[in-house]
């Protein structure tokens, strides 16, 4: 059924269609709304059987889900941001010990300073912690890969993160296709847990485990996420089959066959992207884009195939690895090992910063010149970074950055000279 739907009601309706039966919950902007939604569902009675459990942290919601789950529950949650970083202990030992946990992360800077709004710092920090990461496009998408999720994380019997993008999908109002309760029953199976807790046939989940087997158990979680390589796509083709949609998957590519420059991005951005290599296409300027969907794991054939044949990547990101510049771009040039073309990575977006297709057009025009550096860094601001640098140099109490910029920008008043 079409609906028009704020993307947090969206995500809360699919979520409940899924038949969770534990969902615990710390609000945090901006996923609050997708909890909230989905407490109102339980406090109805519209999705029941589901105990809702409302706790007193991040670490805390996280830590009951993996309760839930040990107890053959099928378990949700949702955070951003610092949330997720508070949870960052529970993370590992859901993935380590094999349980489907399911969460959403409505994807929002880290501070300091405070900043609420998007970016992908926090699914980035914790890419490596054994959770899948799925990253949604569109609020369709977003629907879609959670009731993907719930089937491919009992399959795997492994946690998967489905990131969106914070604000600008969480709260954008757009017209979905919701699907009846009797089609996802039928896509989802019912929960049947590879590994429970049961007083009458006693078990250990979570034993110490020493050197002489520690390195094995630890391949093993990795062996999932690369039969998760082969479950992604085939739960999408499934999908697809039984809703009529293409959804999900490791990548997509967009106007690719001929394109000799080719954008790589993740989440809401890719919108912007098409629509920008639409207005180039009518110039004749031969581009296209490559929107990954899986970034753990990371499908590096699909991207190597869908790459090889252009004369540059340009990999556009919207976090920031401090010291080294580009996350996404590192595992582009792994998968592209041994393949001779321009690379770029642009780090654009973050902390909320808009990406317009005005600055898009510049960048790519700099792009297909070859006149990009090998990072850089999309409507930056020079004139108040280098101010800033100057400040440095000439007072070894120079003060805050943030506060100094702020300044700068006339945001606050200055403090007394």
């Amino acid at each position: 059924m079409l609906r028009q739907l704020e993307g947090s009601r969206a995500v809360a309706e699919a979520v409940a269609l899924c038949r969770p039966e534990v969902i615990c919950a710390y609000p945090i902007s901006p996923q609050t709304h997708i909890v909230e939604n989905l407490s109102q569902l339980v406090k109805s009675g519209e999705l029941s059987p589901c105990e809702f459990v409302n706790v007193e942290s991040e670490f805390a919601a996280m830590s009951v889900a993996i309760g839930a789950s040990a107890t053959g529950a099928r378990a949700y949650t949702a955070t951003a941001s610092q949330g997720l970083l508070y949870m960052a202990e529970a993370l590992y030992n859901a993935s380590g010990l094999g349980l489907p946990i399911v969460m959403t992360v409505a994807n929002r800077a880290i501070g300091a300073p405070i900043n609420i709004w998007n970016d992908h710092s926090d699914s980035m920090s914790q890419r490596d912690c054994g959770w899948i990461q799925l990253y949604a496009e569109t609020n369709q998408e977003a629907l879609d890969l959670h009731i993907q999720a719930f089937r491919l994380a009992e399959q795997l019997s492994t946690p998967v993160m489905v990131c969106m993008d914070g604000f600008i999908l969480t709260h954008a109002v757009e017209r979905v296709e919701m699907p009846d309760q009797e089609s996802v029953d039928a896509f989802l199976p019912a929960f049947a847990p590879r590994q429970v807790l049961d007083p009458d046939e006693p078990v250990s989940i979570g034993a110490m485990v020493g050197p002489e087997a520690f390195m094995e158990v630890k391949y093993l979680a990795h062996a999932k996420q690369m039969h998760a390589l082969e479950l992604i796509p085939e739960i999408a083709a499934d999908f697809k089959e039984a809703f009529g949609r293409d959804s999900g998957g490791l990548i997509s590519s967009y106007r690719t066959d001929d394109a000799e420059t080719v954008v790589v991005a993740l989440g809401s951005v890719l919108g912007t992207i098409k629509d920008t290599i639409d207005e180039l296409r009518e110039q004749g300027v031969p581009i296209g884009a490559v929107a990954i969907k899986s970034f753990r794991p990371f499908p590096l054939q699909d991207v190597r195939e869908a790459l090889g044949h252009a004369q540059r990547v340009v990999v556009l990101e919207k976090a920031l690895a401090v010291g080294v510049g580009g996350i996404v771009s590192a595992n582009v040039r792994m998968a592209l090992a041994g393949i001779q073309l321009h690379g770029y990575t642009v780090i654009a977006g973050l902390g909320g910063r808009a990406i317009t297709k005005d600055s898009l057009r510049g960048l790519f025009a700099d792009a297909v010149a070859d006149r990009l550096e090998p990072l850089s860094f999309l409507d930056m601001d020079w004139d108040l970074v280098n101010g800033e640098l100057a400040r440095m140099r000439a007072s070894a109490a120079s003060g805050p950055h943030a506060e100094n910029i702020l300044r700068d920008v006339g945001t606050v008043a200055a403090g007394p000279v």
